[in-house]
């Protein structure tokens, strides 16, 4: 516990500060953009570039760890065969985007602006080549080297976006004859976050060859990548399914509405308002980085001790819970990141963020089917969740409008976390501490009821008393379960004598 704690707190820099940094353009887009309707275009195109992702990863990322953990498989050969095969792809890939762009376009009712879609085609192309050699780093337990790499990508993004949307329109205001200005064009709108995602990351493909290249032995094995791809496509559909369960409103909106202006607009106000949510996914991506290399390591000691795991689960969901909590009682300082025209949208944070917790519980419960190579049930999960999703919003969003996605991700993660929990205990019973789980989810349910419904008027005083709910929530987590003893760093205050 104490070295996935570890690597969750390295990866997390890049994860979650990483992530926490990225975030911050958030707020810089909302109020550049006032026009709801642009800022849906931009949810919308990272949408299909979420959705695209997973295609052009096929589930090899996983299918990596899996293969560089068996013992009769040569660590080489799994490292240069998945490399090569997702280097292959990935150019296939932007080959046909660039050839058929204009009937993409037509397809996806975003003929306006088509270099939007041939430049995030080649960034979701490079991403799919470098997650390989990030899944290495992983591997080979560099967690630094990895974090550092992905903080590179974080700010040169951030830099660039603020260059092209702060900086560019102030000169062209205040110095319009600066030979430089000439090459900004404003009409170029929200182009210029497309951009700066592509010059950064390109800048990190840069940085990355060298270690991707340092252990490639150009060894290509077929009868290898047939048995990877075996194992992988399960998760390839699992992953079809999980992104169209995250992303279903940036995928469908355009689709479920007569007029384009109202749906852009529906979707730039709901993906302003879950942006909010992100804490708890960056709380469960960085969980994720360190999680499954440490599982498939306990796999491959054949050890039947399932403890770990249900020791992982309970934390998860203590922390989780606290993250919950934190949001919710701080809403009324996090809703000035909002903008005015957005703000409305706000009711759907609480909804959002249940949802994201139990896809947190869902994938910690997804250890039962990785190690018995049964991947097959992960892909009957998603797929059944994703049929749940698409079936809410097709249906209830035209009347109920962005309420009805947040709704829909909480049904349908709360669905599929049930049914993984009674079926995995068939084939790899895990015995998680139900009664604090439990117990937990009750009493944050109790804080936040008492936390949140008196009406104070004073921002302070409503402030204040909602964090003397945070403390207790903190302090039984202290009392129960992590006493401070056991805490790095300031263990060494509170050891015992």
């Amino acid at each position: 516990m104490k070295g996935l704690a570890k690597d969750t707190a390295i990866y997390g820099v890049s994860s979650i500060l990483g992530r926490l940094l990225n975030w911050c353009l958030f707020p810089l887009h909302v109020h550049v953009f006032s026009n709801t309707a642009e800022y849906g275009r931009i949810g919308y195109i990272y949408g299909f570039t979420a959705l695209l992702m997973v295609l052009l990863t096929y589930g090899m990322e996983t299918g990596f760890f899996r293969f560089m953990n068996k013992k009769d498989e040569n660590v080489d050969k799994v490292y240069s065969t998945s490399l090569l095969s997702l280097a292959t792809t990935s150019f296939l890939f932007v080959l046909f985007c660039f050839s058929f762009i204009v009937p993409i376009s037509e397809w996806m009712n975003y003929t306006d602006h088509k270099e939007h879609i041939g430049m995030m085609a080649i960034v979701v192309a490079i991403d799919a080549f470098t997650c390989i050699p990030f899944a290495y780093l992983r591997y080979q337990k560099r967690p630094i080297r990895f974090a550092t790499l992905k903080m590179v990508n974080i700010f040169a993004n951030i830099i660039l976006n603020v260059f092209f949307l702060v900086v560019c329109p102030w000169i062209l205001k205040h110095y319009p004859d600066f030979y430089l200005i000439k090459f900004y064009h404003p009409e170029m709108g929200i182009g210029y976050v497309f951009l700066a995602n592509l010059l950064s990351t390109l800048t990190v493909l840069i940085l990355l060859i060298p270690t991707a290249m340092k252990n490639l032995k150009f060894s290509f094995d077929a009868a290898l990548l047939r048995r990877m791809l075996i194992y992988s496509f399960p998760l390839l559909i699992l992953g079809l399914a999980g992104v169209i369960n995250q992303a279903v409103a940036q995928l469908t909106y355009p689709f479920l509405f007569e007029d384009k202006n109202e749906a852009f607009s529906q979707l730039g106000i709901y993906t302003a308002c879950i942006k909010i949510t992100v804490i708890i996914t960056m709380f469960t991506q960085a969980f994720r980085y360190a999680y499954e290399p440490f599982f498939f390591s306990k796999g491959k000691e054949e050890s039947s001790n399932t403890k770990p795991y249900a020791a992982a689960m309970k934390f998860f969901i203590i922390f989780s819970l606290l993250v919950f909590l934190g949001v919710m009682f701080y809403l009324d300082i996090l809703k000035y990141l909002v903008s005015e025209n957005y703000i409305v949208g706000l009711t759907v944070v609480p909804i959002a963020m249940l949802g994201e917790i139990f896809f947190g519980i869902y994938f910690n419960l997804s250890v039962w089917y990785k190690l018995t190579d049964k991947t097959k049930y992960g892909a009957y999960f998603s797929v059944f969740g994703c049929l749940i999703q698409l079936a809410i919003n097709i249906i209830f969003v035209p009347m109920y409008g962005y309420i009805a996605s947040a709704w829909a991700t909480l049904i349908c993660n709360l669905i599929i976390t049930f049914i993984s929990y009674f079926i995995g205990q068939k084939y790899l019973p895990v015995k998680y501490d139900l009664k604090n789980i439990l117990f937990y989810f009750l009493f944050a349910a109790i804080c936040y009821t008492f936390a949140m419904y008196p009406q104070i008027d004073n921002e302070v005083l409503r402030l204040g008393y909602r964090t003397l709910f945070l403390i207790l929530f903190v302090a039984v987590i202290v009392k129960k379960d992590l006493p401070l003893s056991e805490i790095p760093v300031i263990n060494k205050y509170f050891g015992k004598k």
